[in-house]
């Protein structure tokens, strides 16, 4: 029997949010109506007793979707030669790129910057259509100042992000088409050395823009050893410089040969890959894609000879969903937020934050203990004000409490000698005799 599950809330003593359950008839024990530890918060979970229907959601998905047709834009960075053309055509097991035709040296025309050119083409497999497009870089690093040859594929990424941002912005946006880059495969010349400087400033403006992908291109050219040491040197680069490659992303449901699958895919990195739209019969007999050397027969699709199984693999067979909702979800949404915060429109998370009323609560007492701190400091501070012009008027009227006393004291001690002085005369007159009488007044 299908089980529904769906949100709710509860009240609890304990807690805000309570996660409640159904018994089962299983279970007895469970009829106090709570879940167990190990479910999930806010999910109650309830039995069907019939068939709803919505379990073929993911058929309806599936028709939609192969009704509809698939896109998905790949774009290849390297240096002219590294076989790039060969590789996209090896991929997709068509011949998306047509044969090159070979100049003479006098009608080569050497261009100033790098150019960028798109290939698109309709492809269909088992009656799933998927809408290719190639973005190229030719004359990328063929220069002798390569200082800003990363700036043409930059601007081109951000290009196709701006239209995609101003689709999103129109009133009509029943058919907005996604022209995006969806990964990035970065081809490294089979040196076996380490990164040169170009790749390294290449890959770090590009990393927080698109989905990167490495591969060591003409992986024919080195033998296994140097291969695996040259791999470590460029991870080491990598690491060192902090550039963010794409890793297939792990779910809490995956099992074991899927989290195996992608360990094993993730293990190739960079991919060491071989290139070859003919096929050449092998020491078996069989007819296979690859090139014939004096020394054997490279198969590119044997995972002994190269990692271009792993690669495809990522690129198209497990990955490719992801690689477009990465693009979607994570390096499109940076760059509009960045894009939206520059031109003054600031977005505010908390519009679309899920509230969990607990962690409400603690902001809230949080905040209301700040506020308390703070008004508990102003009161004190105000009542140190009132203690310190209280002390000052105190002061001041000691001061002048102590000038009116020595004032007093002063003049009690004038008037104290004026009445010796009066006491010494009248004495000195009993002892002389009567005073003469005072002379007449003037006539």
């Amino acid at each position: 029997m299908s089980k529904l599950t769906f949100r709710a809330s509860r009240n609890s003593a304990t807690s805000p949010v309570a996660a409640m359950s159904s018994p089962s008839p299983d279970s007895p024990q469970q009829e106090s109506g709570f879940s167990s530890s190990s479910s999930p918060p806010n999910i109650v979970r309830r039995k069907l007793t019939g068939y709803v229907g919505f379990a073929n959601l993911p058929n309806q998905w599936h028709r939609k979707s192969v009704r509809k047709g698939f896109n998905f834009n790949v774009m290849v960075v390297g240096e002219s030669g590294l076989g790039k053309s060969t590789l996209v055509n090896t991929l997709f097991n068509t011949s998306l790129y047509p044969p090159k035709e070979r100049k003479g040296p006098s009608l080569d025309i050497i261009p100033k910057t790098v150019s960028i050119q798109s290939i698109s083409a309709d492809i269909e497999e088992n009656g799933v259509r998927l809408r290719l497009t190639v973005v190229d870089t030719p004359g990328f690093g063929d220069f002798v100042n390569n200082d800003e040859s990363w700036r043409p594929i930059v601007d081109n990424i951000e290009q196709r992000f701006d239209a995609y941002l101003e689709a999103e912005n129109k009133v009509n946006r029943m058919n907005i088409i996604d022209n995006r880059v969806h990964a990035c495969v970065y081809f490294i010349q089979p040196t076996g050395h380490a990164l040169k400087p170009l790749d390294i400033e290449v890959m770090r403006r590009l990393h927080t823009k698109v989905n990167l992908i490495p591969v060591i291109a003409k992986a024919d050219t080195l033998t296994d050893e140097e291969i695996a040491e040259f791999k470590k040197r460029i991870l080491a680069d990598i690491n060192h410089h902090e550039i963010q490659i794409f890793e297939g992303p792990r779910y809490e449901l995956d099992d074991d040969e899927t989290i195996a699958e992608n360990n094993e895919i993730m293990s190739k990195v960079p991919f060491a890959v071989v290139g070859a739209n003919s096929e050449v019969t092998n020491a078996d007999g069989r007819k296979v894609r690859g090139r014939r050397y004096p020394w054997g027969i490279i198969e590119v699709d044997n995972e002994e000879h190269c990692d271009f199984v792993k690669l495809r693999q990522m690129l198209i067979r497990t990955h490719m969903e992801e690689l477009k909702e990465h693009t979607n979800n994570f390096l499109y949404e940076n760059y509009r937020s960045d894009k939206l915060t520059a031109m003054g429109v600031a977005q505010d998370p908390s519009v679309f934050k899920e509230v969990n009323p607990a962690v409400k609560q603690e902001e809230e007492r949080t905040l209301h203990e700040q506020k308390l701190t703070k008004m508990e400091a102003e009161m004190k501070m105000v009542f140190q004000q009132k203690v310190a012009e209280k002390e000052s008027k105190l002061r001041q009227s000691e001061h002048e409490l102590y000038d009116r006393h020595r004032d007093m004291k002063e003049q009690l001690q004038r008037q104290r000698m004026e009445l010796e002085e009066k006491k010494s005369r009248l004495g000195r007159s009993v002892t002389s005799g009567p005073l003469p009488p005072p002379p007449p007044p003037p006539s």
